[in-house]
């Protein structure tokens, strides 16, 4: 085996032009793991450079790598061990490597544990001087949680991509925090007799139902693909583009009371807007955008199955029956019922807490000027 791996290095070598292509990384591939069973790791992993030389992203040569420097007690192999997982096929594994790999997630998942551990406490000191308010200190805590997870790539960064209307400087969060939100405590107050009021009108008959999504399929509207013109995901409409629906408003007076005591946009043809959404079992939401970041959609879960859930951007939460949410729905979302069941929510949407009184009067009159739009 030495005299193998002499050759076949000298070969490539002096010769380089003899191999090309899938056949140079083959063969630096095969005289790196020659060089790993001679117990030569240092003079493996350079072979394994030339070859990551020829394909950085290829998934043999970072599982080789990752483990080389595992084995050379490397700093760097945390690291390489993420490269390598991230470039996993998702075809089958043979046995060897697949064990490879699943030694290499487990080294990984430890090396993670730590960084995770020594950055919470490169920060806690400076938290700890803080004199903040707790309400201060709370969306201090969270926004250097997101630094770390983002520093150790468990999350990407996502931002706000209305399809229609961008109001620059305002604050990009997935969810807001509940002291920027303080009326969703009365929302939740309500919940037995909204949640009563959803289900008398569904029981009546009398409910005016449509499906939540309907674009004519000539426009350029893939996100909703799937669902449009769906009964899937469907709708009663309280309040729709700044109207009352009078037919399902009338059957909900409680609900139309405290949504009408809500900061809600008044925006002619386009706010506000009120529903109890009904999505089906086995039903997927895909992922999508929404029209203006100059307010935010708020979720009364009211029927929530086991095992439902809803990712903003980074964040994903399981409704839980009762517990309101405002979030930024310009920034990408989804949702999954995986149940047999059906999922109620009642969706309304309120101005983002960034703007001020006279800047919310000159959005609504913009908007408005824009004509009714689906917001």
């Amino acid at each position: 085996m030495p005299d193998a791996a002499e050759k076949l290095e000298t070969l490539l070598a002096d010769d380089a032009g003899a191999f090309v292509g899938a056949q140079a990384l083959a063969q630096w591939l095969k005289l790196a793991a020659l060089r790993r069973a001679l117990r030569q790791p240092r003079r493996a992993l350079d072979a394994v450079h030339r070859a990551l030389a020829l394909a950085p992203l290829d998934f043999m040569a970072l599982v080789m790598r990752a483990g080389l420097l595992e084995r050379l007690e490397d700093a760097a192999a945390g690291e390489a061990w993420g490269a390598a997982i991230a470039q996993k096929p998702e075809t089958p594994l043979p046995a060897p490597l697949a064990a490879a790999l699943s030694a290499g997630e487990a080294f990984h998942a430890a090396w993670q544990a730590r960084r995770a551990e020594q950055l919470a406490q490169a920060g806690k000191a400076a938290l700890d001087a803080s004199g903040e308010t707790d309400a201060e200190r709370e969306d201090m805590e969270w926004r250097l949680a997101r630094f770390r997870d983002n520093i150790l790539q468990k999350t990407r960064v996502y931002h706000s991509t209305p399809t229609h209307f961008h109001y620059p400087g305002l604050v990009e969060r997935e969810f807001h925090p509940r002291h920027t939100t303080p009326w969703l405590a009365d929302v939740e107050a309500g919940f037995e007799a909204i949640r009563a009021e959803m289900q008398a009108l569904i029981q009546s008959e009398r409910a005016e139902l449509e499906p939540y999504v309907q674009y004519d399929q000539h426009q350029p509207l893939d996100q909703w693909q799937p669902l449009n013109h769906s009964p899937d995901w469907s709708a009663i409409h309280l309040l729709r583009h700044g109207r009352v629906v009078e037919g399902n408003a009338a059957q909900a007076p409680r609900t139309m009371e405290i949504l009408s005591r809500l900061p809600q946009p008044q925006v002619p043809g386009a706010s506000p807007n009120a529903m109890f959404s009904l999505l089906a079992p086995h039903t997927a939401i895909p992922p999508h955008v929404g029209v203006d970041n100059t307010r935010l959609v708020c979720h009364l879960p009211l029927v929530v199955p086991s095992g439902c859930w809803f990712r903003v951007g980074a964040e994903t939460r399981e409704w839980r029956e009762g517990e309101a949410f405002a979030f930024d729905d310009t920034i990408e979302h989804e949702a999954l019922n995986p149940s047999d069941l059906l999922r109620v929510v009642l969706i309304f949407d309120v101005w983002h807490p960034g703007l001020s009184a006279p800047e919310r009067q000159a959005v609504a009159a913009t908007v408005a000027s824009q004509g009714a739009r689906d917001r």
